[in-house]
Order: C-alpha cells, then structure tokens, then sequence
C-alpha cells in the first residue's frame, strides 16, 4: 500500500501533517512534507483526530475539457491547448465535509477528478522539468453550478463557491497512470463516471509545464486534470463519491446552503510543531 500523506486537526485544535500509519495512528511532520518536513517523534493516536484537507493550495489551477469524451458531451471539442480556469482557495473541504448547494443555482454537478500537488516552485518549466514538480496526487470534486456555469460569460462564480472543491482523503506520492476514476450517487453499484487516467488529452507534466509558463506554481498548490464523461446533477440530501485506484476514495454530503462554512485559514501550527504542542 502507498504511503498516506495527511493534514489532520487534533483534538486540541492544533492542525498538523502526517503520515497515516497502517494502525491509523498519524507520525507527525514538523513541517508540510513537500516543504521538507521531517518526521518527529510525536504520534496522534486513532479516533483523537480528524482529516482536513489534505494540503492548503495558494490556488486552485483547472482545466476543462480534458477528456475528449466529456468535451463531446459538453457540445464542444478538445481544445488545441489546455483551457484553464480558476478556483478560489475557499472552495477547498475535507472529505466528509458538506457540499453547499447555493440557493443561487437549480443545477449543481459533480465532477471527479484527479488532482496533482506541486512540491517545489515551478515557473517556465519544460514538460521534462515539470515531472519533478509534481509532489503527488489525491483525489477531486470540480463541482460545478452548471446553469451559472452556461448563464455566465466566464466561469468564476460556477465553480467558485465554497465548498466546491473537495480534497482528499490523502496524497499519494506514486500513481499508475493506468489507473481508474469512477463517481458515484448514493451508493449506487454502477458508477455515474469511469475512465482511466491514461485517457486524458494533456498528460500531467504537459499540464504542470503548461501552466507555469503563465503563472508560478507554489508548493502546495493544487491542478485539477478535468474531468470525464458522465456529469450530472446532485440534489440536496446526496452523497457523491469519487474513487482513483492506487490512491482512495472522496465522498460528500449535499446539504442547503442557507448558511455556509467558515473560511479556511493557515494555522501556525502547520508549519511548526513541537512536542509540548500536544497535551
């Protein structure tokens, strides 16, 4: 089994990285590991924590489009270069936390997704260079207000409010390029979307290079690969489900979102432990 990079909240309220143990105690990094975190000699025991997001991106970079047989379903082609988009740090939840369906929209979709992790600065990078770039991978919801989403002259409200873009439940440093994505609707046997990762149109060190030749990648900062056919709607009261073999399974409820969640903020404690930070 592939290590399980995790950010978990202590029950203390301190927030740390970790790695998952097979026991799911978590050894705590005193630092993000993609920011040269090193183990340290304290262990959060099991059922004292819980999984936040995996990491904390800087940004969200998008791309649309990326499988031909979804840009077939969206009425449009594969476009000649990766079409990119933007999600605001804000729209980033843990698994098992709610997905707010805005009172705004009458159609909210799910789209699974595979997301990279960049580990170290990237700007100008060859496809070769941006290999090296990528510090891992975990899994993804695009969700989408698809009516704003059509309604909008671009794209920043549809896939912009909180909540809409779940992460995790971990990262994983290595990936089969073989690998399956599939989502799920309440359960159900037969997934909604399932295709492999190898069919995506721009690989991910095409779009890792591609994108820093128009903004800086950061570490922690995350690119969504797109999303394949079978999108649609979810409803108030459904639970949607995104698993990528080798890495895991992401699954959030639907709720109203009257009220919406708290914004995320860095805690000091993610980048610096010690050991009197735990009682």
């Amino acid at each position: 089994m592939a290590q399980r990079y995790v950010r978990v909240k202590y029950r203390q309220g301190q927030i740390f990285y970790g790695l998952l143990q097979l026991n799911r105690s978590v050894a705590v990094f005193d630092a993000p590991p993609w920011m040269g975190g090193q183990l340290t000699t304290l262990e959060l025991e099991p059922d004292t924590y819980q999984f936040l997001s995996p990491c904390l991106p800087s940004k969200i970079v998008a791309v649309g489009k990326n499988y031909r047989a979804h840009a077939a379903e969206m009425g449009g082609s594969v476009p000649e270069e990766p079409l990119l988009f933007l999600k605001p740090p804000t729209t980033v939840i843990a698994d098992g936390q709610s997905i707010f369906y805005p009172p705004q929209s009458e159609r909210v979709d799910y789209e699974g997704e595979l997301a990279l992790i960049i580990g170290e600065t990237a700007k100008n990078c060859t496809i070769a260079q941006a290999r090296s770039k990528i510090w891992g991978y975990t899994v993804a919801n695009d969700v989408t207000a698809r009516d704003l989403q059509r309604k909008d002259s671009q794209w920043t409200r549809a896939k912009g409010f909180d909540s809409f873009c779940p992460l995790g439940p971990w990262i994983v440093r290595e990936l089969s390029i073989g690998a399956k994505l599939m989502t799920f609707l309440n359960g159900e046997v037969e997934p909604r979307q399932s295709a492999y990762l190898s069919d995506m149109v721009f690989a991910p060190d095409v779009l890792v290079s591609y994108i820093s030749q128009v903004m800086t990648l950061l570490p922690g900062d995350v690119i969504l690969t797109g999303t394949p056919e079978g999108i649609g709607p979810m409803a108030i009261g459904d639970t949607v489900r995104v698993e990528i073999e080798g890495i895991g399974v992401l699954e959030n409820p639907v709720i109203a979102g009257e009220s919406l969640p708290p914004v995320v903020t860095k805690n000091i404690s993610e980048t610096i432990v010690t050991e009197d930070q735990i009682p």
